[in-house]
């Protein structure tokens, strides 16, 4: 396990929702339902990586 916490899986969370949120856009606009839903699930995952994230903080030990 790296040393860095969450952070990383932060980080990852943030690009998620970031690209989630383009493509649900973008399909809102053009009326493509794929494409919004491939936004909606990115989404999704991007909020399951940061409660990983919150999660590996909230267990790293404390020094």
């Amino acid at each position: 396990m790296s040393d860095n916490g969450g952070l990383s899986d932060k980080l990852k969370s943030a690009v998620s929702k970031g690209k989630g949120e383009i493509k649900d856009q973008v399909g809102n606009a053009t009326g493509d339902r794929q494409k919004q839903n491939e936004g909606k699930m990115d989404k999704a995952k991007g909020e399951f990586q940061k409660t990983v994230g919150e999660f590996k903080d909230a267990t790293k030990p404390k020094h």
